[in-house]
């Protein structure tokens, strides 16, 4: 099967909607990462001002590729160096979370292993109230492999990542959204108009702001709020030269709070 085969994308107006077919069921490894992020450097170059990220298959993805494991094991090895990759695990998670583009992740069916590392890398999270989420991998012998705990960890606390990695559980998603690893569940008969309601709310927004908004907060999780207020004034210099700020400072003048239009530039 070719890479172009894996994942395909439709714009709809400024929205890049990028859909996993890779059958049976959008099983991550190298192939299936290679083929988003192409697709998600072809949604930024089509000046994209948000991606929805979501399944065309039953489920969102029911983990990663075994095949994968097995050639790992048979060389004693956790090595990836053969395995064809344009990024590693954690480059591939660091390009999805500083992309200056929010990613909303769309979930529905089972979101289980790698397919839920996959979610978490995502700005925003909406799941069918019907889908399974979890952190399977200790089924295997193994735990998330790409960053998924440290990314719980951030979302929930260390108690519950530790639960969901350890115990290996599949939840429903009102019980991740009540814990706030998820955004948002709702009706999977709803799921696709939220998820467009929602990708259209981050696309009309100010997408050099949003941007920045992306980068501090990945550095004030990862390095701490002293990093953060350190980098600031650096994040924060293109908003300055934005048209956007132009446009919602004048808007605000004129019309008040919240009627601003802005281009995103």
């Amino acid at each position: 099967m070719s890479e172009e085969a894996l994942v395909t994308r439709e714009q709809r107006g400024n929205i890049a909607v990028i859909t996993l077919i890779y059958r049976p069921y959008n099983l991550l490894g190298p192939k299936l990462i290679n083929a988003i992020v192409e697709q998600i450097e072809d949604a930024q170059k089509a000046g994209s001002r948000a991606i929805v990220l979501r399944s065309g298959l039953r489920h969102f993805s029911a983990g990663a590729d075994l095949d994968i494991f097995d050639k790992r094991v048979a060389q004693v090895s956790g090595s990836t160096d053969a395995e064809s990759r344009r990024l590693t695990g954690v480059e591939f998670l660091r390009f999805m979370e500083l992309l200056p583009i929010p990613i909303i992740a769309s979930v529905h069916g089972v979101c289980l292993g790698g397919g839920l590392e996959l979610a978490l890398c995502c700005d925003y999270i909406i799941a069918a109230s019907s889908a399974k989420i979890g952190s399977v991998e200790a089924t295997l012998g193994l735990h998330p492999l790409l960053g998924g705990i440290q990314r719980q960890v951030q979302r929930i606390g260390a108690l519950r990542a530790k639960e969901m990695s350890m115990l290996a559980r599949r939840y429903d998603a009102p019980t991740l959204e009540k814990w706030g690893l998820i955004n948002l569940s709702v009706p999977e008969e709803s799921l696709e108009k939220a998820t467009m309601a929602i990708a259209e709310e981050f696309a009309q927004g100010p997408t050099l702001a949003h941007a920045a908004t992306k980068e501090l907060a990945h550095i004030a999780a990862s390095e701490g709020v002293v990093a953060a207020d350190e980098a600031m004034a650096r994040v924060q210099a293109p908003i300055w030269a934005s048209e956007d700020l132009k446009a919602g400072l004048a808007s605000f003048r004129k019309n008040g709070p919240g009627l601003a239009k802005f281009a995103g530039h």
